[in-house]
């Protein structure tokens, strides 16, 4: 009798020291990201954002510690999360990559952030750039939050442009604009028979399809349609741009000598770029900035955007403090501006981007910009659109892009190449 009672109080012992042990235990989150930068342009400091953050947020989360996984490279970064979540010990908030975000949600990997939006009176979606939080969007329901995103901008050669008499185009100019004015500069400046001054190099039907509102993909991603009013515009003015190089083809090598008067650039690339030292290793020639994409008779000057998002795991032990550490990452207004100091992005949320220590801080980081304006980045932001989700997505573009350039260099018939393009696209996706 006395043995089982010492027993039981042993129990009862060991019982109270266990649960006093599990109850305040420290509480530890994981986190998934990759090293390197989200636009692929050299970065000094991979983890500087996720560590602020993680700091901001142990501080007002007591007892709780964040841990990430250092070291995983951008381009085995899917492979590395598509095996954690195989095995299901994925981290509790983790990175998207666009690519494979479709199939997450789809397979219910993700966790529907919906509910949480909604009953937390600290949150208000209405402070991101719209197509910035669209893009963690999935059949109506959200499942990730942008933490960045950079846009697409017209690089402008302004010493060529000087050199040659002719302005800065604004920021609504046209194609027919930027025709006239790849007309005007591709040349032969040294007489040897070659032309050896171009208007524009990297520039594509793709960027052309964006400015003319062309929208080609159906939402699910099983039907294409190349043979609309917009795109024979577009295919029309891209054979007009390939005229003027007389078949000559555009090189970096031209680019980067300050031979060529326009270059597609990411937002990122232009922050990289811009100042010293990355400034006299590419571009140390000539004057250069950017602007806003020329617009399409049908279409606007809108830009694409690539925009870096989170999500939560579906199976994260804790889905409360696994928001809260979301939000600070994505959401905190002192994080968000930190991205213009620790990245090359641009913050999800518009109100932070502009802001007045918001242009402070970006021209004391990007020095040279000082001519930048944040708050024309923000409307190029705004009027932006992302790339479409679905899993073929990139390689139904790869073949566009082979076949549409082969129309454009051959000189075919513009309607009925466009067709044949629909047909074999159209075949591709619905395999």
């Amino acid at each position: 009798m006395k043995r089982g009672f010492a027993l039981y109080l042993a129990f009862l012992v060991f019982l109270t020291c266990f649960l006093g042990w599990y109850l305040t235990r420290p509480k530890v989150l994981t986190v998934g990201l990759f090293a390197g930068s989200n636009w692929n342009v050299p970065e000094g400091e991979p983890y500087a954002l996720m560590e602020a953050a993680i700091k901001r947020f142990e501080a007002e989360h007591p007892g709780v510690k964040v841990k990430y996984v250092s070291g995983i490279r951008k381009e085995d970064y899917s492979e590395w999360l598509a095996e954690r979540l195989l095995n299901g010990d994925e981290p509790d908030v983790f990175v998207v990559p666009g690519t494979d975000f479709a199939l997450y949600a789809s397979m219910g990997a993700l966790a529907p952030l919906e509910r949480s939006m909604n009953m937390d009176a600290d949150f208000d979606p209405g402070v991101f750039y719209p197509m910035a939080l669209d893009y963690g969007r999935w059949q109506g329901d959200s499942y990730a939050l942008p933490v960045g995103a950079v846009p697409t901008l017209m690089f402008v050669n302004k010493t060529l442009l000087a050199k040659e008499g002719i302005a800065i185009p604004r920021n609504d100019w046209t194609w027919q604009d930027f025709l006239r004015i790849c007309q005007a500069v591709t040349r032969d400046t040294d007489g040897d028979g070659r032309l050896d001054q171009f208007g524009v190099y990297d520039y594509n039907w793709r960027k052309a399809a964006l400015t003319n509102e062309v929208k080609i993909f159906s939402d699910d991603g099983k039907n294409a349609n190349f043979t609309t009013q917009n795109m024979e515009e577009v295919m029309r003015f891209m054979a007009e741009l390939h005229a003027v190089n007389q078949g000559q083809e555009v090189t970096a090598k031209d680019f980067d000598m300050g031979k060529v008067a326009f270059r597609p650039f990411t937002f990122a690339e232009y922050r990289t770029y811009k100042p010293y030292p990355w400034r006299i290793k590419k571009y140390s020639s000539f004057e250069w900035d950017c602007i806003k994409l020329p617009a399409g008779p049908s279409g606007h000057n809108s830009s694409i955007m690539q925009v870096m998002i989170m999500g939560i795991s579906a199976r994260t032990s804790e889905p409360r403090l696994s928001w809260e550490l979301l939000k600070t990452i994505c959401y905190d207004p002192a994080i968000q501006e930190s991205l213009l100091t620790k990245t090359q992005g641009v913050p999800a949320r518009r109100d932070v981007v502009e802001s007045p220590r918001a242009q402070a801080l970006f021209t004391a980081s990007t020095p040279g910009s000082e001519e930048m304006n944040l708050q024309i980045v923000s409307q190029v932001m705004d009027d932006s659109i992302t790339e479409p989700k679905f899993s073929r997505y990139q390689e139904a573009m790869n073949l566009a892009d082979h076949k549409l350039q082969h129309i454009v260099q051959e000189g075919l018939s513009i309607g009925s190449a466009l067709n044949q393009v629909q047909k074999e696209i159209n075949s591709y996706l619905q395999q």
